[in-house]
Formats: structure tokens, C-alpha cells, sequence
């Protein structure tokens, strides 16, 4: 298909949407994120005009179909098909015990981070917490210690830009010694705060800090890598997603979270240090 046919099989499809959603001009465009005037070209027929490729995604995500579908590319409006052949599990460890998540690190350099971690952020640990979580096993702990110590100078790196966020309730549990952190010793767990606290301020803004309350928002642990990929954290496999539709919308959610955080980067550093620890 040439790209007339194609600039008009997209017209055609997208004023359908359009009418069968009851929105005017003006609100198609803010649901896309584009001006109103753009819109217009795209829409008009005065020439063979094809939209942007982050354009076709936010409409296929507004309105639930399929970006082949919207170009012509195929009759199958539905996007679920292509997502399940975009989403796979693969497993936290390979057989070198090595995590795909620092593989996907080490090929993502140059693009936008965003990462919410399962407990604490991985690349922060203390030694003797990591030695805490692998009490069962030395060589989990040597695995996890040369995890953070990569992990850490991944986020040193010049080029590297990283958004964390994660409810402010996860370090208020462990300054408190509550839950999976209990037997903890409070000088462990102060340590450990301080670490966090010198590390955020350290690497910022490269590595920017935020936390939301997590009473009204949910975010589940993973990790997106600009829009090439992102990873779901499911205990012993990560959820790898490939489809640029779907890691648009949980880049969405995660931009949600930031603009909903109770603490921003530039406060982070001192509200870890304000946390006060617990004693035994």
C-alpha cells in the first residue's frame, strides 16, 4: 500500500472512531496529545499526510485498537493479538545466575529509565541488608551484592537519566522495622537510610526519587526501558513487554505517579534522612 492510500485508509478509520466516540475536534486532540491544528491536517485530506508514530500509538491506545489496523495495515482491529505476541515471561535468572533485568540495563544505555522497585531500590543496598535478605544462602548474597554494586555504577554512568518512584509507606515500614524487616537491628536499618539518603542526593538529577502515597495509588515493581521495552516484576520471571502501545500506557502510569507524589526528587534525599528509626 503507497502512502496515499495509506494517509487515506488512516483518515477514513480515524474519523470513524471519532464519530462513533461522540468527540469533537478539539477533545480528540487533547485525548491524543496533539494540537487541534495537527489534527487537522491529519484528518483533512489536503494531501497524503501520515501521522507520527507516537501519534498512531496514542490513538490505538485511546480508543483500544490495533496501530495496523489504523494504517491499513491489517483488518484486525483488535490489538490482542499483537499484544500477546508482544508480551512473554522470562526468567530472573539465566543459567549463569546473571538477571536479564541487568542485561536489559546494559543494552538500554542512552535511553529513559523509569523504575519502581519491589522493596528497596536495588542499586542502595547495604551490605548487611543484603546479607539480611540472603540469609539462607551465601551464594544468593554474593549474587545480590555484585547485582547492587552493577546496578549502582549502571546509574553513575554520564548518560544515564532514571526516574524512581514508590510509596513513602515502603521506608516508613523499614525505618520501623515492620514486616519483612523485623529482627532487622535499628542500627542496621539507620545505616541503611543514610545510604539511601547520600546516594539519591549523590546521583541527582541524573537519578531523580519519588514517592507517592501509597493508600491511593498502586504500582506494581518494574522497570521501562525509554519505550524499547519494560519488565514486570513477578517474583521468579519478569513479564517482558515489547508492545510500544502497552509500555506507552504504563509510561503513562508512571508519569501519574510522579505528578501525584507527596515527595519530589529535590526533597527526596531529606525526607529519608528525617525518618526516624524505630529502636529494637
Amino acid at each position: 500500500m503507497d502512502k496515499r492510500h495509506a494517509a487515506a485508509r488512516f483518515r477514513e478509520r480515524l474519523t470513524a472512531l471519532q464519530a462513533g466516540a461522540g468527540l469533537t475536534q478539539t477533545a480528540l486532540a487533547q485525548a491524543i496529545g496533539i494540537d487541534r491544528s495537527a489534527l487537522s491536517q491529519l484528518t483533512s485530506g489536503a494531501g497524503p499526510r501520515l501521522p507520527r508514530a507516537e501519534t498512531v500509538l496514542a490513538i490505538a491506545a485511546r480508543f483500544q485498537v490495533s496501530a495496523d489496523w489504523l494504517l491499513g495495515l491489517s483488518d484486525d482491529r483488535s490489538g490482542t493479538t499483537q499484544a500477546l505476541n508482544a508480551v512473554e515471561t522470562e526468567a530472573a535468572l539465566d543459567d549463569e545466575s546473571r538477571t536479564a533485568m541487568e542485561r536489559w540495563h546494559h543494552e538500554a544505555q542512552g535511553h529513559k529509565v523509569r523504575y519502581v522497585p519491589a522493596q528497596l531500590p536495588d542499586l542502595m543496598r547495604t551490605p548487611t541488608v543484603i546479607a539480611f535478605q540472603a540469609q539462607s544462602s551465601e551464594q544468593e548474597r554474593q549474587r545480590l551484592q555484585a547485582q547492587t554494586v552493577r546496578r549502582l555504577h549502571f546509574s553513575r554512568m554520564p548518560e544515564s537519566d532514571i526516574e524512581m518512584c514508590m510509596p513513602f509507606q515502603t521506608l516508613e515500614l523499614f525505618a520501623e522495622g515492620r514486616g519483612v524487616w523485623r529482627d532487622l537491628p535499628a542500627s542496621d536499618r539507620a545505616a541503611q537510610l543514610d545510604h539511601i539518603a547520600a546516594t539519591v542526593a549523590e546521583l541527582y538529577p541524573a537519578f531523580r526519587m519519588y514517592l507517592f502515597d501509597g493508600r491511593s495509588r498502586f504500582a506494581p515493581p518494574m522497570t521501562l526501558f525509554g519505550y524499547v521495552r519494560a519488565a514486570v516484576y513477578a517474583g521468579e520471571i519478569y513479564l517482558h513487554i515489547r508492545s510500544r502501545v502497552l509500555i506507552h500506557e504504563l509510561a503513562r502510569g508512571f508519569d501519574g505517579h510522579i505528578r501525584a507524589a507527596s515527595i519530589h526528587a529535590h526533597e527526596a534525599a531529606d525526607w529519608v534522612r528525617s525518618l526516624g528509626v524505630t529502636p529494637d
